[in-house]
C-alpha cells in the first residue's frame, strides 16, 4: 500500500537532474555542512570548507571549482564476506573512485570484513563506519503477516560493546543460513533442478554463510535460469517455491541488542515489506533510530512521511553488491542532503562516544590483551608498530581514535580520567604489559 504512493519527489528529481538550479547554502545548511565535514576530516583539519559550495533544490551539496571534495556517505554496502562480489579492499577502492568519503560496510550477519576495509581505507582517506545488516523476522500474532525484516546496525570505530553477545546472535543466524541454503537446494532438486550443494558453497567462499544470492548464482552458472532476476522471480522470492527461512531472531530483539551494544538501528529497504506500518511502529517502540528513505532514484515520499510520523532518521544507501548490470545502484549514488547527514551524526555520535568510553573504561580497569583487542578490534596491531613503537596504552588509543573523537570529546573529564589511568599501561610486542599496582 505504502510502496504504491512513492514517489512524486522521484519524478521531480529526474527533471531537476537535467538542469536543476543551484542555490547558496542557507545558514542552517552551512552550519550542518561544517559540522559534518569536521567529523569526516577529524584527522585532517582544514581539508574542506563550505565557502565554495552550493546545494541543489533538494539540499544535496554540489561542488564549484576544482579541489573541493563533496561529502558522499555510502551507508549500505556488501562485500564477499556475505553476498557481495568484491573483497572489502576492492569495495573500498571502488568507493574511493566514486568519491565516497564515509563508507559503512554492512555485510549480512557478519562483521568479519571490517578490519580489511579499515586497513585499505587508511590509504584512501576514507572513514569506515563498522556496520552489519542483521537478518530478522517480524512475527505478529497473525502468522500470515510474518515476514523477513533486515536491520542495519552502525557502530563506532571500536565496534559494539559486549561484542561477544552480538557475535553470538550473528553466529546463530549464520548457522541458520547454512541450513536454510541446504533446504533451498533440496527444494530446487524436488522441482527437477539438480543443483549441487558443493556448487553453492564454492560460490559463497570459505567461511561465508550462503545466502539466496549464492544459490541464485549457482542456478545461473548451472544453466537453470538465465539471470539472477529470473532465479528470484521464479523460485527464491519470499514465499516462493524454493524459499526457506533460517533461524532469524525477532526484529524487535535485534533492535534492542543493537541499542544495548552502542549501535544505531536502521530499518533497511522498507519498500520491500508487505506490511511496513505495523513493523515500523513496533520497531520504533523497541528503539529503532531510523529507516531507509533515500535511494539512487530519489526520495520515497511515502516512507519519508512515515519516518516523520514515527520521528525516525531518514537515511539511505545503494545496497551495493557489485553484481553489475543496469539493475544495481552504484556506490555513492544515493544523494543524502547535508541536513540529513547532520541529523544522522547528531544522533549517532553521542551513542558512539558512549560506547567508546565504555570500551576504554573496561581496558583502564583491566589493561589485558582481551580488553585491548576490544579497542583495536577492527585494526591490525602491526600497523601501529610499523613506524614507531607505542610506549603506553594511551598512545595506542590516541592513534586508534584520533579520527573518530573530537578534541572537545577527548577533553571531557571522563575521558581525561581514562587517559590518566592508561598512561601507566605499556604495550610490548606481544600485547599489553599490565603495570604493578603501587600506592
Amino acid at each position: 500500500m505504502v510502496g504504491g504512493l512513492a514517489d512524486n519527489t522521484k519524478k521531480k528529481n529526474k527533471k531537476k537532474k537535467r538542469g536543476g538550479s543551484n542555490r547558496k547554502m542557507t545558514a542552517e545548511q552551512t552550519s550542518a555542512f561544517k559540522s559534518v565535514s569536521e567529523w569526516v576530516y577529524l584527522d585532517r583539519p582544514n581539508s574542506s570548507t563550505s565557502s565554495s559550495w552550493v546545494v541543489d533544490d533538494f539540499g544535496v551539496q554540489k561542488s564549484l571549482g576544482r579541489g573541493m571534495e563533496k561529502m558522499v556517505f555510502e551507508l549500505h554496502s556488501h562485500s564477499k564476506h556475505s553476498d557481495g562480489f568484491l573483497s572489502p579492499s576492492k569495495l573500498v577502492e571502488r568507493a574511493h573512485g566514486r568519491g565516497v568519503k564515509v563508507l559503512a560496510l554492512t555485510d549480512h550477519d557478519t562483521m568479519s570484513g571490517i578490519t580489511e576495509a579499515v586497513e585499505t581505507a587508511r590509504r584512501f582517506g576514507i572513514k569506515i563506519i563498522p556496520g552489519v545488516e542483521i537478518s530478522t523476522i517480524f512475527s505478529p500474532r497473525n502468522p500470515k503477516m510474518e515476514e523477513p525484516v533486515h536491520i542495519l546496525a552502525y557502530y563506532s570505530s571500536c565496534g559494539p560493546m559486549r561484542y561477544e553477545e552480538l557475535e553470538k546472535l550473528l553466529a546463530n543466524i549464520r548457522e541458520g543460513r547454512y541450513l536454510r541454503a541446504k533446504d533451498m537446494v533440496l527444494k530446487l532438486n524436488k522441482l527437477k533442478l539438480p543443483l549441487k550443494w558443493e556448487h553453492v558453497t564454492k560460490i559463497a567462499g570459505k567461511g561465508v554463510a550462503p545466502g539466496r544470492l549464492h544459490v541464485a548464482r549457482a542456478m545461473v552458472e548451472a544453466g537453470y535460469v538465465e539471470n539472477l532476476k529470473q532465479a528470484f522471480a521464479r523460485y527464491l522470492y519470499d514465499g516462493g517455491p524454493a524459499y526457506s527461512t533460517g533461524s532469524e531472531p525477532l526484529a524487535e530483539e535485534a533492535v534492542r541488542l543493537i541499542c544495548e551494544t552502542g549501535g544505531l538501528a536502521v530499518l533497511a529497504h522498507p519498500w520491500a515489506l508487505k506490511n511496513p506500518i505495523p513493523i515500523i511502529r513496533q520497531l520504533k517502540d523497541a528503539g529503532l533510530h531510523g529507516m531507509e528513505v533515500y535511494r539512487s532514484d530519489g526520495r520515497l515520499a511515502a516512507f519519508s512521511d512515515l519516518a516523520d510520523t514515527y520521528d525516525l532518521l531518514k537515511l539511505g544507501g545503494s545496497d551495493y553488491h557489485g553484481r553489475g548490470g543496469n539493475g544495481e545502484s552504484e556506490l555513492g549514488s544515493v544523494n543524502l542532503p547535508v541536513l540529513v547527514l547532520h541529523e544522522f551524526l547528531k544522533v549517532a555520535r553521542p551513542i558512539w562516544c558512549g560506547a567508546i568510553k565504555d570500551i576504554l573504561e573496561s581496558y583502564a580497569k583491566e589493561p589485558s590483551d582481551s580488553n585491548l583487542g576490544r579497542i583495536a578490534r577492527f585494526s591490525r596491531m602491526g600497523s601501529f608498530k610499523e613506524s614507531s613503537p607505542l610506549s603506553c596504552g594511551k598512545d595506542l588509543i590516541d592513534c586508534c581514535l584520533s579520527s573518530w573523537l573530537t578534541t572537545e570529546e577527548w577533553q571531557s573529564a571522563e575521558f581525561e580520567a581514562i587517559r590518566l589511568k592508561l598512561s601507566h599501561a605499556s604495550i610490548g610486542l606481544t600485547g599489553v604489559q599490565v603495570p604493578i599496582e603501587t600506592k
